[in-house]
């Protein structure tokens, strides 16, 4: 009787190194845009039906062949998560919090029926990836190793079915600020009529079709004026392009810290959950930068709409609004056009208003290594 061989795993143990024979310049920091310059290295690892995943390559970025019937790009099965490395006051690497990245992309693979993989094998070896390409990493404030790793379906067929082949690789790309504005407010168009995501799909996952679509709308709000968009459902607020959404309001004993719940339609997004601990830790555990201790925040998830918005305005209890995420950490906003009008939001010199101010610095000081909180950086080294 025969038996099937046991599928491999994904491992770092297997870990294979091909270095690149010549380097690339890097970059002075202050020629960085977003995404434009890659590294030297890439890993890259492929999964069969029958034998697993194969032994993990890092080896210098380059091209790779996929069948053209490949089910990515038949039917968008591709997935994918952002993620960061700095440089710590030691001049070693950190990466904040990966271990929620990486969970949720194995979270996200999953919904695509893609092949799973060890997420703290997938660790070890973007740290030894991020290791090997540490001069990459700039320095300073606002600074760092943007890190992309990927999973797409690769099965060679037309048929709508599973594909239980696949790629899964990891690229890395020295980043500044994410916007060109730096902290100066955003001006966002409200979209009613264009939806990012509904309930029952796929708004909870960082998938690639969740994103694609939204580029048309996005370049409208932009041709009109504004930064980015505001996606609404029905008129319930829910993000702000790719972005998670909070705002401040003023109450009798400190400020309201709100934003929207984790319905399956919001992604829950690592920045986003480190603004709801650090708001809460205030100041019982920790005192955030530039705040009273006697300033008490209370964060929370609630839905609220445009028609709340409106009101918090128009009683000057709406005192900050702002948009987090890993590319911008926290970015205020500034103005909302809605309905064929502009609502004007609080704004603030040097662009963030006080709450959204102390929790950057905190939660830059905490991945940068200044400032140790809960194990969130996390060095390469370990």
């Amino acid at each position: 009787m025969s038996t099937q061989p046991e599928r491999a795993g994904l491992e770092a143990s297997r870990l294979i190194t091909v270095l690149a024979n010549e380097l690339k310049p890097v970059p002075p920091p202050h020629e960085l845009r977003f995404g434009q310059s890659m590294t030297d290295h890439m890993l890259f690892a492929s999964h069969d039906p029958v034998t697993g995943w194969s032994a993990p390559e890092i080896k210098p970025y380059g091209p790779f062949t996929l069948e053209p019937n490949s089910s990515c790009f038949q039917y968008g099965t591709s997935a994918f998560e952002g993620m960061k490395a700095y440089v710590g006051p030691d001049g070693e690497p950190r990466l904040f919090r990966p271990e929620m990245n990486i969970a949720r992309l194995a979270r996200s693979a999953a919904r695509l029926s893609l092949p799973p993989f060890n997420p703290d094998e997938l660790l070890k070896l973007i740290k030894a990836l991020v290791l090997i390409e540490k001069r990459w990493i700039p320095d300073g404030k606002g600074h760092s190793l943007y890190i992309r790793p990927m999973i797409v379906g690769t099965r060679p067929s037309i048929g709508l079915v599973t594909s239980h082949t696949a790629l899964l690789w990891v690229m890395c790309a020295p980043t500044g600020p994410y916007l060109k504005g730096g902290s100066q407010a955003l001006s966002l168009l409200a979209m009613r009529d264009t939806v990012r995501a509904w309930p029952g799909g796929t708004g909870e996952y960082k998938v690639a079709s969740n994103y694609g679509p939204t580029i048309g709308p996005v370049q409208a709000a932009i041709d009109q004026g504004y930064d980015q968009t505001l996606w609404l459902l029905g008129d319930r607020i829910t993000e702000a392009g790719v972005m998670n959404v909070f705002v401040v309001l003023k109450r009798d004993d400190g400020v309201d810290l709100l934003t929207p719940p984790l319905d399956g339609t919001i992604l829950p997004g690592v920045t986003r959950d480190s603004i709801l601990a650090l708001a809460a830790a205030h100041p019982a555990r920790m005192t955030l930068p530039e705040l009273a201790p006697e300033m008490l925040l209370h964060p929370s998830e609630r839905t609220f709409t445009m028609q709340d918005l409106q009101a918090w305005v128009a009683e000057g209890r709406l005192l900050e609004m702002f948009s987090v995420g890993t590319a911008v950490v926290v970015q205020p906003i500034g103005n909302i056009g809605y309905e064929g009008k502009d609502i004007a939001l609080p704004t603030f010199e040097g662009g963030r208003g006080p709450i959204g101010k102390a929790l950057y610095e905190r939660l830059t000081d905490i991945q940068d290594g200044r400032f140790e909180w809960a194990g969130w950086s996390v060095r390469c080294e370990d």
